[in-house]
């Protein structure tokens, strides 16, 4: 057969001599004069045609013998169920179909002149395989199990995709081995059952046009497009394995092809319980027509009477067959004015709901009218319950998502120990469900060993105190400026009283900032300067545009100039989350070193806390190692934090300072989750002496000197063993080489302060890059100050 697939197992000969063989059979039985009469007439009508039972190797000799195969297959295709039936006679594996019947020629034209008819997700591997697994059963007797449905998907002619299972009648066929066959034992059966992905296994055992396939096969197609519809859209809805803008799309695709609809468009709106309100889905890519754009609608403005006692109260489908009607009905509601707006000229809305709790809204939409109604809402009953799971899980994975962002960012329940918390959890149900009595047990852990860095702004309060009294002398100056406008429109003592109250507060703002100045200010303003105000706006075209200058310098919500504070209360908060930002993902690769809990926090700069010790770690024995290489990456993460910190000072309003401390601290402790503030503390009173330690230390001065420990440009390592006075300095000599630090390496001692005695320090410089690797072109603090400035 020219058209038939070179590389198959199975040499195709087109016969139809089981069906004659059949009526030779049916002859001899046959007593009815009539029967008998037809019978012989078409066998004599056939024998004119010997090649119909010797067999066709040219698919294309078909058409030539198309009349006399209609004949010899008239009983198995009767003329009168041709409109109601889709049916063909085939040659398998080739989707060449032959004597179809009208309603499957139609439906075929349909299709289009450049539609190709193929089965379904079956590639040519898996047809070789199969057809061999059929001559193991045709020829071997093995009855290997390996049915599957096979389908058929063609576009009507709104280019709307059906979908056909396909059923094959095999009883016209017969396999037989070419003298080129190998021969098959049970050995080789064993084998081939294990391995049905080696497609060259299988050729081996079964080359290439090896048996003879001499017959030919019955398909009737039945339409199951809507049951395929479903079964796609549980496999999207239950296995969310795309993203929502392909999911949607998926979506459309389905529900056009059971409304039969070739522009349907599907929409969601989430409801809101607590706020009886509507909202959209966490998805931009995800329309909802009832909300035309709109973040929120109450669901009684967006919804008419009836449609809310349905939906909302009834949970039931409310369907408008053609809005424009409706509107015209409902005075033109919100309802209908966002449909129109989305130019909707039928639709269908279905409520999501489980348990007596409505999810949301299902919105189904045509620019047509009467497309959709009240009657074909009803092929909603057998798909909605698969919606409203997936609903459901969405919801579920959001909330979960909400969930993880706030243990995150507002708990300290860091994922390298979630693993104790969610053994106690686990304890906790099982303790509930058997007697409904639990209680969640204290998670601590024992023998672990601290680590403690910050990187800090240094002299910030002066800082924010000097932005302070900027912005309010700013403020003084320009009220005096005003009030010197107004005198000259007309000389009135307040106006030289008032004046003279400003001047007296500029002066001693420009002596100094103290803790009242702010409110000193502040109560002038209100009882003084804003009267004032509100009476020279009046007085003059000039005025009133100098005053209301002066006003949007103001903060709403204070009343004062935020100008200089801005900028110093911008930078510091870009430098925090830069910082914070650098120092999570840099951690990331730290917990790759030995499992850890770490915590950090931003105050006038970030600080952070490390613990490490075999009991944070699940199974996994620890070693000190992991200890020293910690402390190597915390000092070498600092190093990197403080070229990230100038190399920010290119661009922030504010120029600022940084100084950075690390503490060391040599003996294990214990900590404990607290959960009344949900976060880890130390645990015992002898512990409580390294806190005291971290409260302290940055205020620290250098042993007979007025010169603090912290200092800009210099990292300061605080100790009090000299065996980690010895570790850290191999560490400096190592990033010496690497060019993170400097040769300036001091060894200090600290003055004692309340409850800390004894305490030692290593300080040495950073260098500083001005290119992108920190390896490279590193310079002092001074010269980056030049670089800067």
């Amino acid at each position: 057969m020219k058209e038939q697939l070179e590389d198959f197992p199975l040499e195709i000969k087109i016969s139809f001599h089981k069906v004659f063989e059949q009526y030779e059979a049916e002859i001899k039985k046959e007593h009815n004069k009539i029967a008998n009469k037809y019978i012989e007439s078409v066998m004599e009508y056939i024998s004119q045609f010997p090649e119909l039972t010797e067999g066709i190797e040219d698919a294309g000799d078909l058409e030539k013998y198309e009349e006399p195969i209609k004949v010899l297959l008239n009983d198995l295709f009767p003329t009168v169920l041709t409109n109601n039936e889709i049916k063909a006679a085939s040659i398998p594996y080739h989707n060449i179909l032959f004597n179809a019947s009208s309603r499957l020629k139609n439906i075929l034209e349909m299709a289009g002149d450049d539609f190709v008819l193929e089965t379904r997700d079956i590639d040519e591997d898996a047809h070789y395989i199969n057809a061999c697994i059929n001559i193991l059963k045709e020829e071997y007797g093995y009855d290997i199990d390996f049915s599957r449905p096979l389908y058929y998907d063609i576009p009507d002619e709104n280019g709307v995709s059906r979908h056909y299972r396909i059923a094959i009648n095999g009883d016209f066929v017969e396999i037989f081995p070419k003298e080129n066959a190998p021969e098959i034992t049970q050995e080789d059966v064993d084998l081939l059952i294990q391995n049905i992905d080696d497609i060259d296994l299988w050729k081996k055992k079964f080359p290439p046009r090896s048996y003879v396939f001499k017959g030919f096969t019955i398909v009737n197609l039945t339409d199951v497009t809507v049951d395929d519809a479903i079964s796609k859209l549980k496999t999207t809805l239950l296995y969310n394995e795309s993203s929502q803008k392909d999911e949607l799309k998926s979506l459309e695709g389905i529900f056009r092809s059971i409304y039969k609809i070739p522009d349907l468009k599907v929409g969601f709106t989430v409801f809101d319980t607590s706020e009886k309100s509507f909202e959209p889905l966490e998805s931009d890519d995800t329309s909802s027509f009832l909300l035309n754009g709109r973040t929120s609608l109450d669901s009684d403005e967006g919804l008419c009477d009836e449609a809310y006692k349905k939906l909302v109260e009834g949970h039931s489908y409310f369907s408008i067959s053609n809005v424009d009607a409706y509107a015209r009905k409902t005075n033109n509601n919100s309802l209908s004015q966002n449909l129109k707006a989305n130019n909707v000229k039928s639709c269908i809305l279905a409520p999501i709901a489980k348990k007596n709790r409505l999810l949301g809204i299902l919105e189904l939409v045509s620019e047509r009218k009467n497309e959709l109604h009240s009657i074909n809402a009803l092929k909603l009953d057998e798909i909605l319950p698969y919606i409203v799971t997936a609903v459901e899980r969405n919801r579920s994975d959001f909330e979960n998502r909400v969930k993880a962002i706030i243990q995150s960012e507002c708990t300290s329940i860091h994922p390298s120990v979630l693993w104790v918390f969610e053994r106690e959890a686990r304890k906790f149900i099982r303790d509930l469900d058997d007697d409904g009595l639990a209680s969640f047990k204290d998670i601590s852990f024992k023998n672990v060993y601290p680590l403690y860095g910050q990187i800090d702004i240094v002299a910030s309060s002066e800082a924010r105190n000097t932005a302070i009294q900027k912005d309010l002398l700013t403020q003084l100056n320009f009220i005096l400026e005003i009030i010197r406008m107004g005198s000259e429109i007309e000389e009135l003592s307040i106006y030289e009283q008032v004046g003279f109250r400003i001047s007296e507060f500029k002066q001693e703002l420009e002596e100094s900032l103290n803790a009242s100045s702010e409110q000193k200010v502040f109560n002038l303003l209100e009882k003084e300067v804003n009267p004032t105000m509100t009476h020279l706006r009046k007085q003059s075209n000039e005025l009133k545009q100098k005053v209301e200058e002066y006003e949007s310098m103001l903060n709403p919500d204070t009343g004062l100039v935020y100008d200089e504070r801005k900028k110093y209360d911008t930078t510091v908060q870009h430098v925090n989350r830069t910082m914070s930002r650098y120092i999570d993902r840099k951690q990331v690769q730290a917990q790759k070193i030995y499992p850890h809990y770490f915590e950090r926090y931003k105050t006038d700069g970030v600080d952070h806390n490390i613990y490490i010790g075999a009991s944070m770690a699940n199974n996994k024995p620890f070693n000190k190692i992991y200890l020293y290489n910690l402390r190597l990456w915390q000092l070498s993460t600092m190093c990197e934090m403080e070229n990230r910190f100038y190399k920010l000072q290119e661009t922030t309003p504010v120029k600022l300072d940084a100084a950075s401390l690390i503490l060391v601290y040599n003996s294990t402790m214990s900590i404990r989750y607290r959960m009344d503030e949900k976060k880890f503390d130390v645990d015992g009173t002898y512990n409580a002496r390294y806190e005291i330690i971290k409260k302290r230390i940055d205020k620290a001065y250098i042993k007979d000197t007025e010169e603090r420990i912290t200092q800009k440009g210099k990292i300061a390592i605080i100790y009090s063993q000299r065996s980690d006075e010895r570790e850290y300095l191999r560490y400096i000599k190592y990033l010496q080489a690497k060019n993170y630090v400097g040769e300036e390496v001091e060894l200090l001692e600290l003055q004692d302060v309340q409850g800390v005695v004894g305490l030692k320090a290593i300080r040495v410089n950073v260098l500083y890059s001005t290119g992108d690797n920190p390896e490279e072109e590193n310079i002092t603090y001074e010269n980056l100050m030049q670089e800067l400035h």
